[in-house]
């Protein structure tokens, strides 16, 4: 078949042939719609992933991301490759199919919250509770419920609420977009990418197209395969399309996930929309480990988006880029990049913790993707060892956020409401 033949010549070129020795795997860089792995966080390669052995963790709050999914609005680029090119591309209607069903949780998107839910329940098995809080979309509350079953079973007594459930005036699984903050706007990002995207697609395109003459790509339909690569393995765990893109291509695709989603939910964000907004799950995640409301509860599971995440860590200041990220110039060495923080089944874990010796007093650490996000928030505070830092310490750290309340004036000025 004609498809099959020219996806074997692009993938016996010698930068493919060495594809899966790389050890900085490139297939696990492709930005939030990377599959999900553990993560290597900037500057944190020293960190001890290990509590000593005088250590108990007391509370623990997770925030998990859905598990892998179909393509949202990518989907229409996808399409292009199978019913939309030119007649010289004719063969792509047989040879190649995505079959990926747009929004929808994938077999591997199923996969991995069962799995996680397994993991978390080894991990805390002393930690008990028998309600989980979802948002409203549906691959999140699928999520959710994949990720009940690996950690509770077929236990009936289990509630999945979702955020509409809640008489909470703003939640902190999904503050933005919409009616709390009306001026928050997803554009921002695609602006980002659209300037990216003209630095980077064009030279893909005349690569390939003077590797396979007569043709014809187009820069959208380099797009919508670099979007078939990663969502294919978020499908099947495979994809013809990745062989056919270079390391360097690949993390200029990486590059452009980052900038989209800074631009639409974290630093490059106008107004500082995006730490305003993220003090709300930092509010909330303070009011729980210092139990100032009286009802914490020793193990809150709850599931959200990306944005849930980028938002909270937007709040921290923590990935953040001095000088912020250009749509203009490549920054190879950046501290936000999404394929870390939040690939698909991203699990933002916080845990409080206790020692009869180590430490004085209750601690906090986040763990992102199984991997110690250090607090560089709490400064000279924080334990370079652990990336720890006590409970106290991080509350007033945090004065940024916890001088904000959901509408005060600082809110409704930067909202707009």
């Amino acid at each position: 078949m004609r498809m099959q033949a020219i996806l074997s010549l692009l993938s016996s070129t010698p930068y493919v042939q060495n594809y899966f020795n790389i050890t900085h795997n490139v297939l696990n860089h492709l930005g939030s719609i990377s599959p999900y792995h553990r993560a290597r966080h900037h500057d944190a390669s020293e960190i001890d992933s290990d509590l000593p052995i005088d250590c108990t963790v007391d509370q623990v709050m997770l925030m998990h991301r859905h598990g892998s999914r179909g393509p949202i609005g990518e989907h229409r680029y996808i399409e292009r490759l199978e019913a939309e090119l030119t007649d010289e591309l004719e063969f792509l209607r047989t040879g190649y199919n995505s079959s990926l069903t747009p929004h929808n949780l994938t077999i591997l998107g199923r996969k991995e919250l069962f799995d996680h839910g397994v993991e978390f329940a080894l991990k805390y098995p002393h930690l008990i509770t028998d309600i989980i809080l979802s948002s409203d979309s549906n691959r999140v509350v699928e999520s959710a419920h994949w990720f009940a079953l690996g950690f509770f079973g077929l236990d009936p007594g289990v509630r999945i609420v979702t955020v509409n459930d809640t008489d909470d005036p703003v939640s902190w699984i999904t503050p933005a977009p919409g009616p709390a903050c009306p001026k928050f706007d997803y554009s921002f990002g695609r602006q980002a990418t659209l300037t990216w995207s003209k630095h980077y697609l064009p030279v893909i395109t005349d690569r390939l197209n003077i590797l396979l003459p007569g043709v014809g790509f187009t820069e959208d339909d380099i797009h919508g395969a670099l979007f078939a690569c990663a969502y294919d393995l978020a499908a099947y765990g495979t994809s013809p399309w990745c062989g056919v893109f270079q390391p360097d291509e690949l993390a200029n695709f990486e590059y452009e996930r980052d900038i989209l989603m800074d631009a639409s939910c974290a630093y490059t964000l106008p107004d500082n929309m995006a730490p305003l907004v993220g003090t709300v799950f930092v509010n909330k995640l303070i009011e729980r480990f210092t139990n100032s409301k009286g009802d914490s509860r020793s193990l809150y599971l709850e599931f959200g988006h990306d944005v849930t995440i980028l938002l909270a860590l937007s709040a921290l200041g923590v990935a953040k880029d001095d000088p912020p990220l250009s749509p203009d110039e490549l920054r190879p060495g950046r501290k936000f990049r999404t394929s870390e923080l939040t690939p698909f089944a991203a699990n933002m874990v916080w845990e409080k913790f206790t020692c009869t010796s180590s430490y004085d007093g209750p601690q906090i650490r986040l763990i992102l993707n199984d991997a110690t996000l250090p607090l560089t928030i709490c400064g000279q505070g924080m334990d370079p060892t652990l990336g720890t830092c006590s409970l106290d310490t991080f509350v007033n750290a945090n004065d940024y956020s916890t001088s904000i309340r959901f509408r005060d004036k600082t809110w409704n000025a930067t909202c707009g409401v």
